[in-house]
């Protein structure tokens, strides 16, 4: 009886696997490309066509770490914007800020922007009907990345991803924002309040990076080659909306800018530097000193990863050598860190060659993916024992970056940095789903005074105002809690977490999951 049963699942797995992969091919939409760069048909042309004509096969980056520069600089270029916007983003939540930064799409649209949008389908949910209300505006298209048929009932879409399992087990984990095909931002916000120091519960601590110049090329052909592969479909294939849905979501989210929590969003917008006053001396300067490179690239892994296919060009096989080539310090910020045997092996080695290694992820009680954490704690005994030094972070430190929302803190930003030379930042976590799972994407660069400006966040989070060091003593853990130079504290355990925290997270690590995390 049981493999009667067993038989017709997978029958039923495979009827319903190559139903969508039909239905997929019947909706996919028509192909389309970057819109090419002019030296003067927008306002960002005009700004920074000059500028960049001066930097020929150069790109500039601005490190952004604050949450509300990351929300004002996404405003701003949509507000700039006159040609094209091209976004992908593996989350964008309809929350505060998740609808102001639609409305600032919305406006651009108005002015005949032509708009793209990618998202990934799995964090949709009840927002499927106001995307494809967005997507009525006539400069507006959605797609969406690997998504399920069926859309608003919660069981028939839980029976749909169970029958066509690890084919909806990759997801789509870029996060990109390109206006005009002139500046880019790219690293591991996604949209949400939680981004922008907005949330009331916890806000994540994040870096982007601000691109202009040759570099944004790579970006646009990222993201055709998403927006054109088989693995998205356009929302309006998977959901139809009221014709008058428009208008009402239009005067719905205008009245959002009412709301008296979004008035230091618009405050600061009014404080941040237009396009072309970005590069003037007089702005050149500070948290917004712009620096150039030929040493710039962006990549991405391929669409098809969607697949499982295209293996000897996902982004782990770019990555690996670099990593392994440290020569003196490897510092590494991933809030979800399961670097599985072959990974702490190749730290191990690193460390044996004299390469001071050095990892910040999430403690318990600030790891919003308690699965994770249950992937994690398998390895610290092992790298500890072999000299990796390993800091988390902890849940009340000092706020530093945000202007609204909690105190309380998780970690988010996922960045690397190679012998104070060369860095990276993107989307990209060192664990098996980012590496094996996921598409990602990122930056890779070798300017001085970024890679000094990345190098200056991982020292701050590191320290005992926002971290605990974690330590072995006679094969057992200890956190070191330490604030303000005092006498630190030695906690036992994890710490500020709670007992079923610890004992879901141990259960979890003995669970033969770890592919999925």
């Amino acid at each position: 009886m049981f493999l009667i049963v067993i038989s017709v699942f997978i029958f039923i797995s495979i009827l319903a696997i190559y139903s969508f992969g039909r239905f997929a091919k019947q909706a996919k939409g028509e192909p389309s490309f970057a819109l090419a760069v002019q030296d003067d048909q927008t306002d960002l042309d005009k700004a920074l066509g000059p500028e960049f004509a001066l930097h020929p096969d150069e790109s500039s980056l601005l490190l952004v770490p604050s949450d509300i520069d990351a929300f004002a600089i996404r405003a701003k270029s949509a507000r700039e914007a006159g040609r094209s916007l091209d976004l992908q983003y593996y989350m964008w939540h309809n929350d505060l800020t998740g609808q102001l930064l639609g409305l600032e799409v919305l406006n651009a649209a108005d002015r005949g922007v032509r708009v793209r949008i990618i998202l990934d389908d799995m964090n949709v949910k009840e927002n499927s009907e106001l995307l494809a209300t967005l997507n009525q505006h006539e400069n507006i298209k959605i797609r969406m990345f690997n998504p399920t048929r069926v859309r608003g009932n919660s069981l028939m879409r839980g029976i749909e991803m169970l029958l066509r399992g690890l084919s909806l087990d990759r997801r789509m984990h870029n996060k990109s924002w390109i206006a005009d095909g002139r500046i880019a931002i790219v690293g591991g916000r996604n949209i949400g309040d939680e981004y922008f120091g907005a949330a009331s519960n916890r806000n994540f601590f994040d870096v982007d990076l601000l691109i202009g110049g040759h570099a944004v090329r790579e970006a646009e052909t990222i993201f055709d080659e998403f927006w054109n592969c088989d693995a998205v479909i356009p929302i309006d294939a998977l959901v139809k909306s009221d014709a008058q849905a428009l208008e009402e979501l239009r005067m719905s989210i205008a009245n959002k800018r009412k709301n008296l929590v979004a008035a230091p969003y618009f405050d600061k917008l009014k404080e941040t530097p237009n396009a072309k006053a970005l590069f003037k001396k007089e702005w050149n300067q500070g948290n917004w000193q712009v620096h150039w490179s030929k040493n710039v690239h962006i990549y991405s892994d391929p669409a098809i990863k969607a697949f499982a296919k295209g293996e000897a060009h996902w982004l782990k096989k770019r990555l690996e050598p670099i990593i392994t080539n440290a020569k003196q310090r490897l510092n590494i910020i991933s809030p979800y860190f399961v670097p599985g045997k072959s990974g702490v092996n190749e730290f191990v080695q690193l460390h044996q060659q004299g390469v001071d290694v050095n990892i910040l992820t999430n403690s318990l009680a600030t790891n919003d993916v308690i699965f994770a954490h249950g992937g994690y704690i398998t390895y610290r005994k092992p790298l500890l024992r072999n000299g990796i030094n390993l800091y988390e972070l902890k849940p009340f430190g000092k706020v530093g970056h945000t202007l609204l929302g909690s105190s309380s803190a998780s970690l988010h930003t996922k960045a690397f940095l190679i012998d104070n030379e060369m860095g990276f930042v993107g989307s990209f976590n060192f664990d098996p789903r980012s590496a094996n799972l996921n598409t990602e994407m990122g930056i890779i660069f070798a300017e001085p005074a970024i890679v000094q400006a990345l190098q200056h966040e991982f020292i701050m989070r590191t320290n005992g105002d926002y971290s605990y060091q974690v330590t072995l003593t006679n094969d057992q853990l200890h956190w070191l809690d330490q604030r303000n130079n005092q006498q630190p504290i030695v906690w036992n355990y994890d710490p500020e977490s709670k007992w079923w925290q610890r004992a879901l997270a141990t259960i979890i690590s003995y669970l033969p999951i770890e592919s999925q995390l």
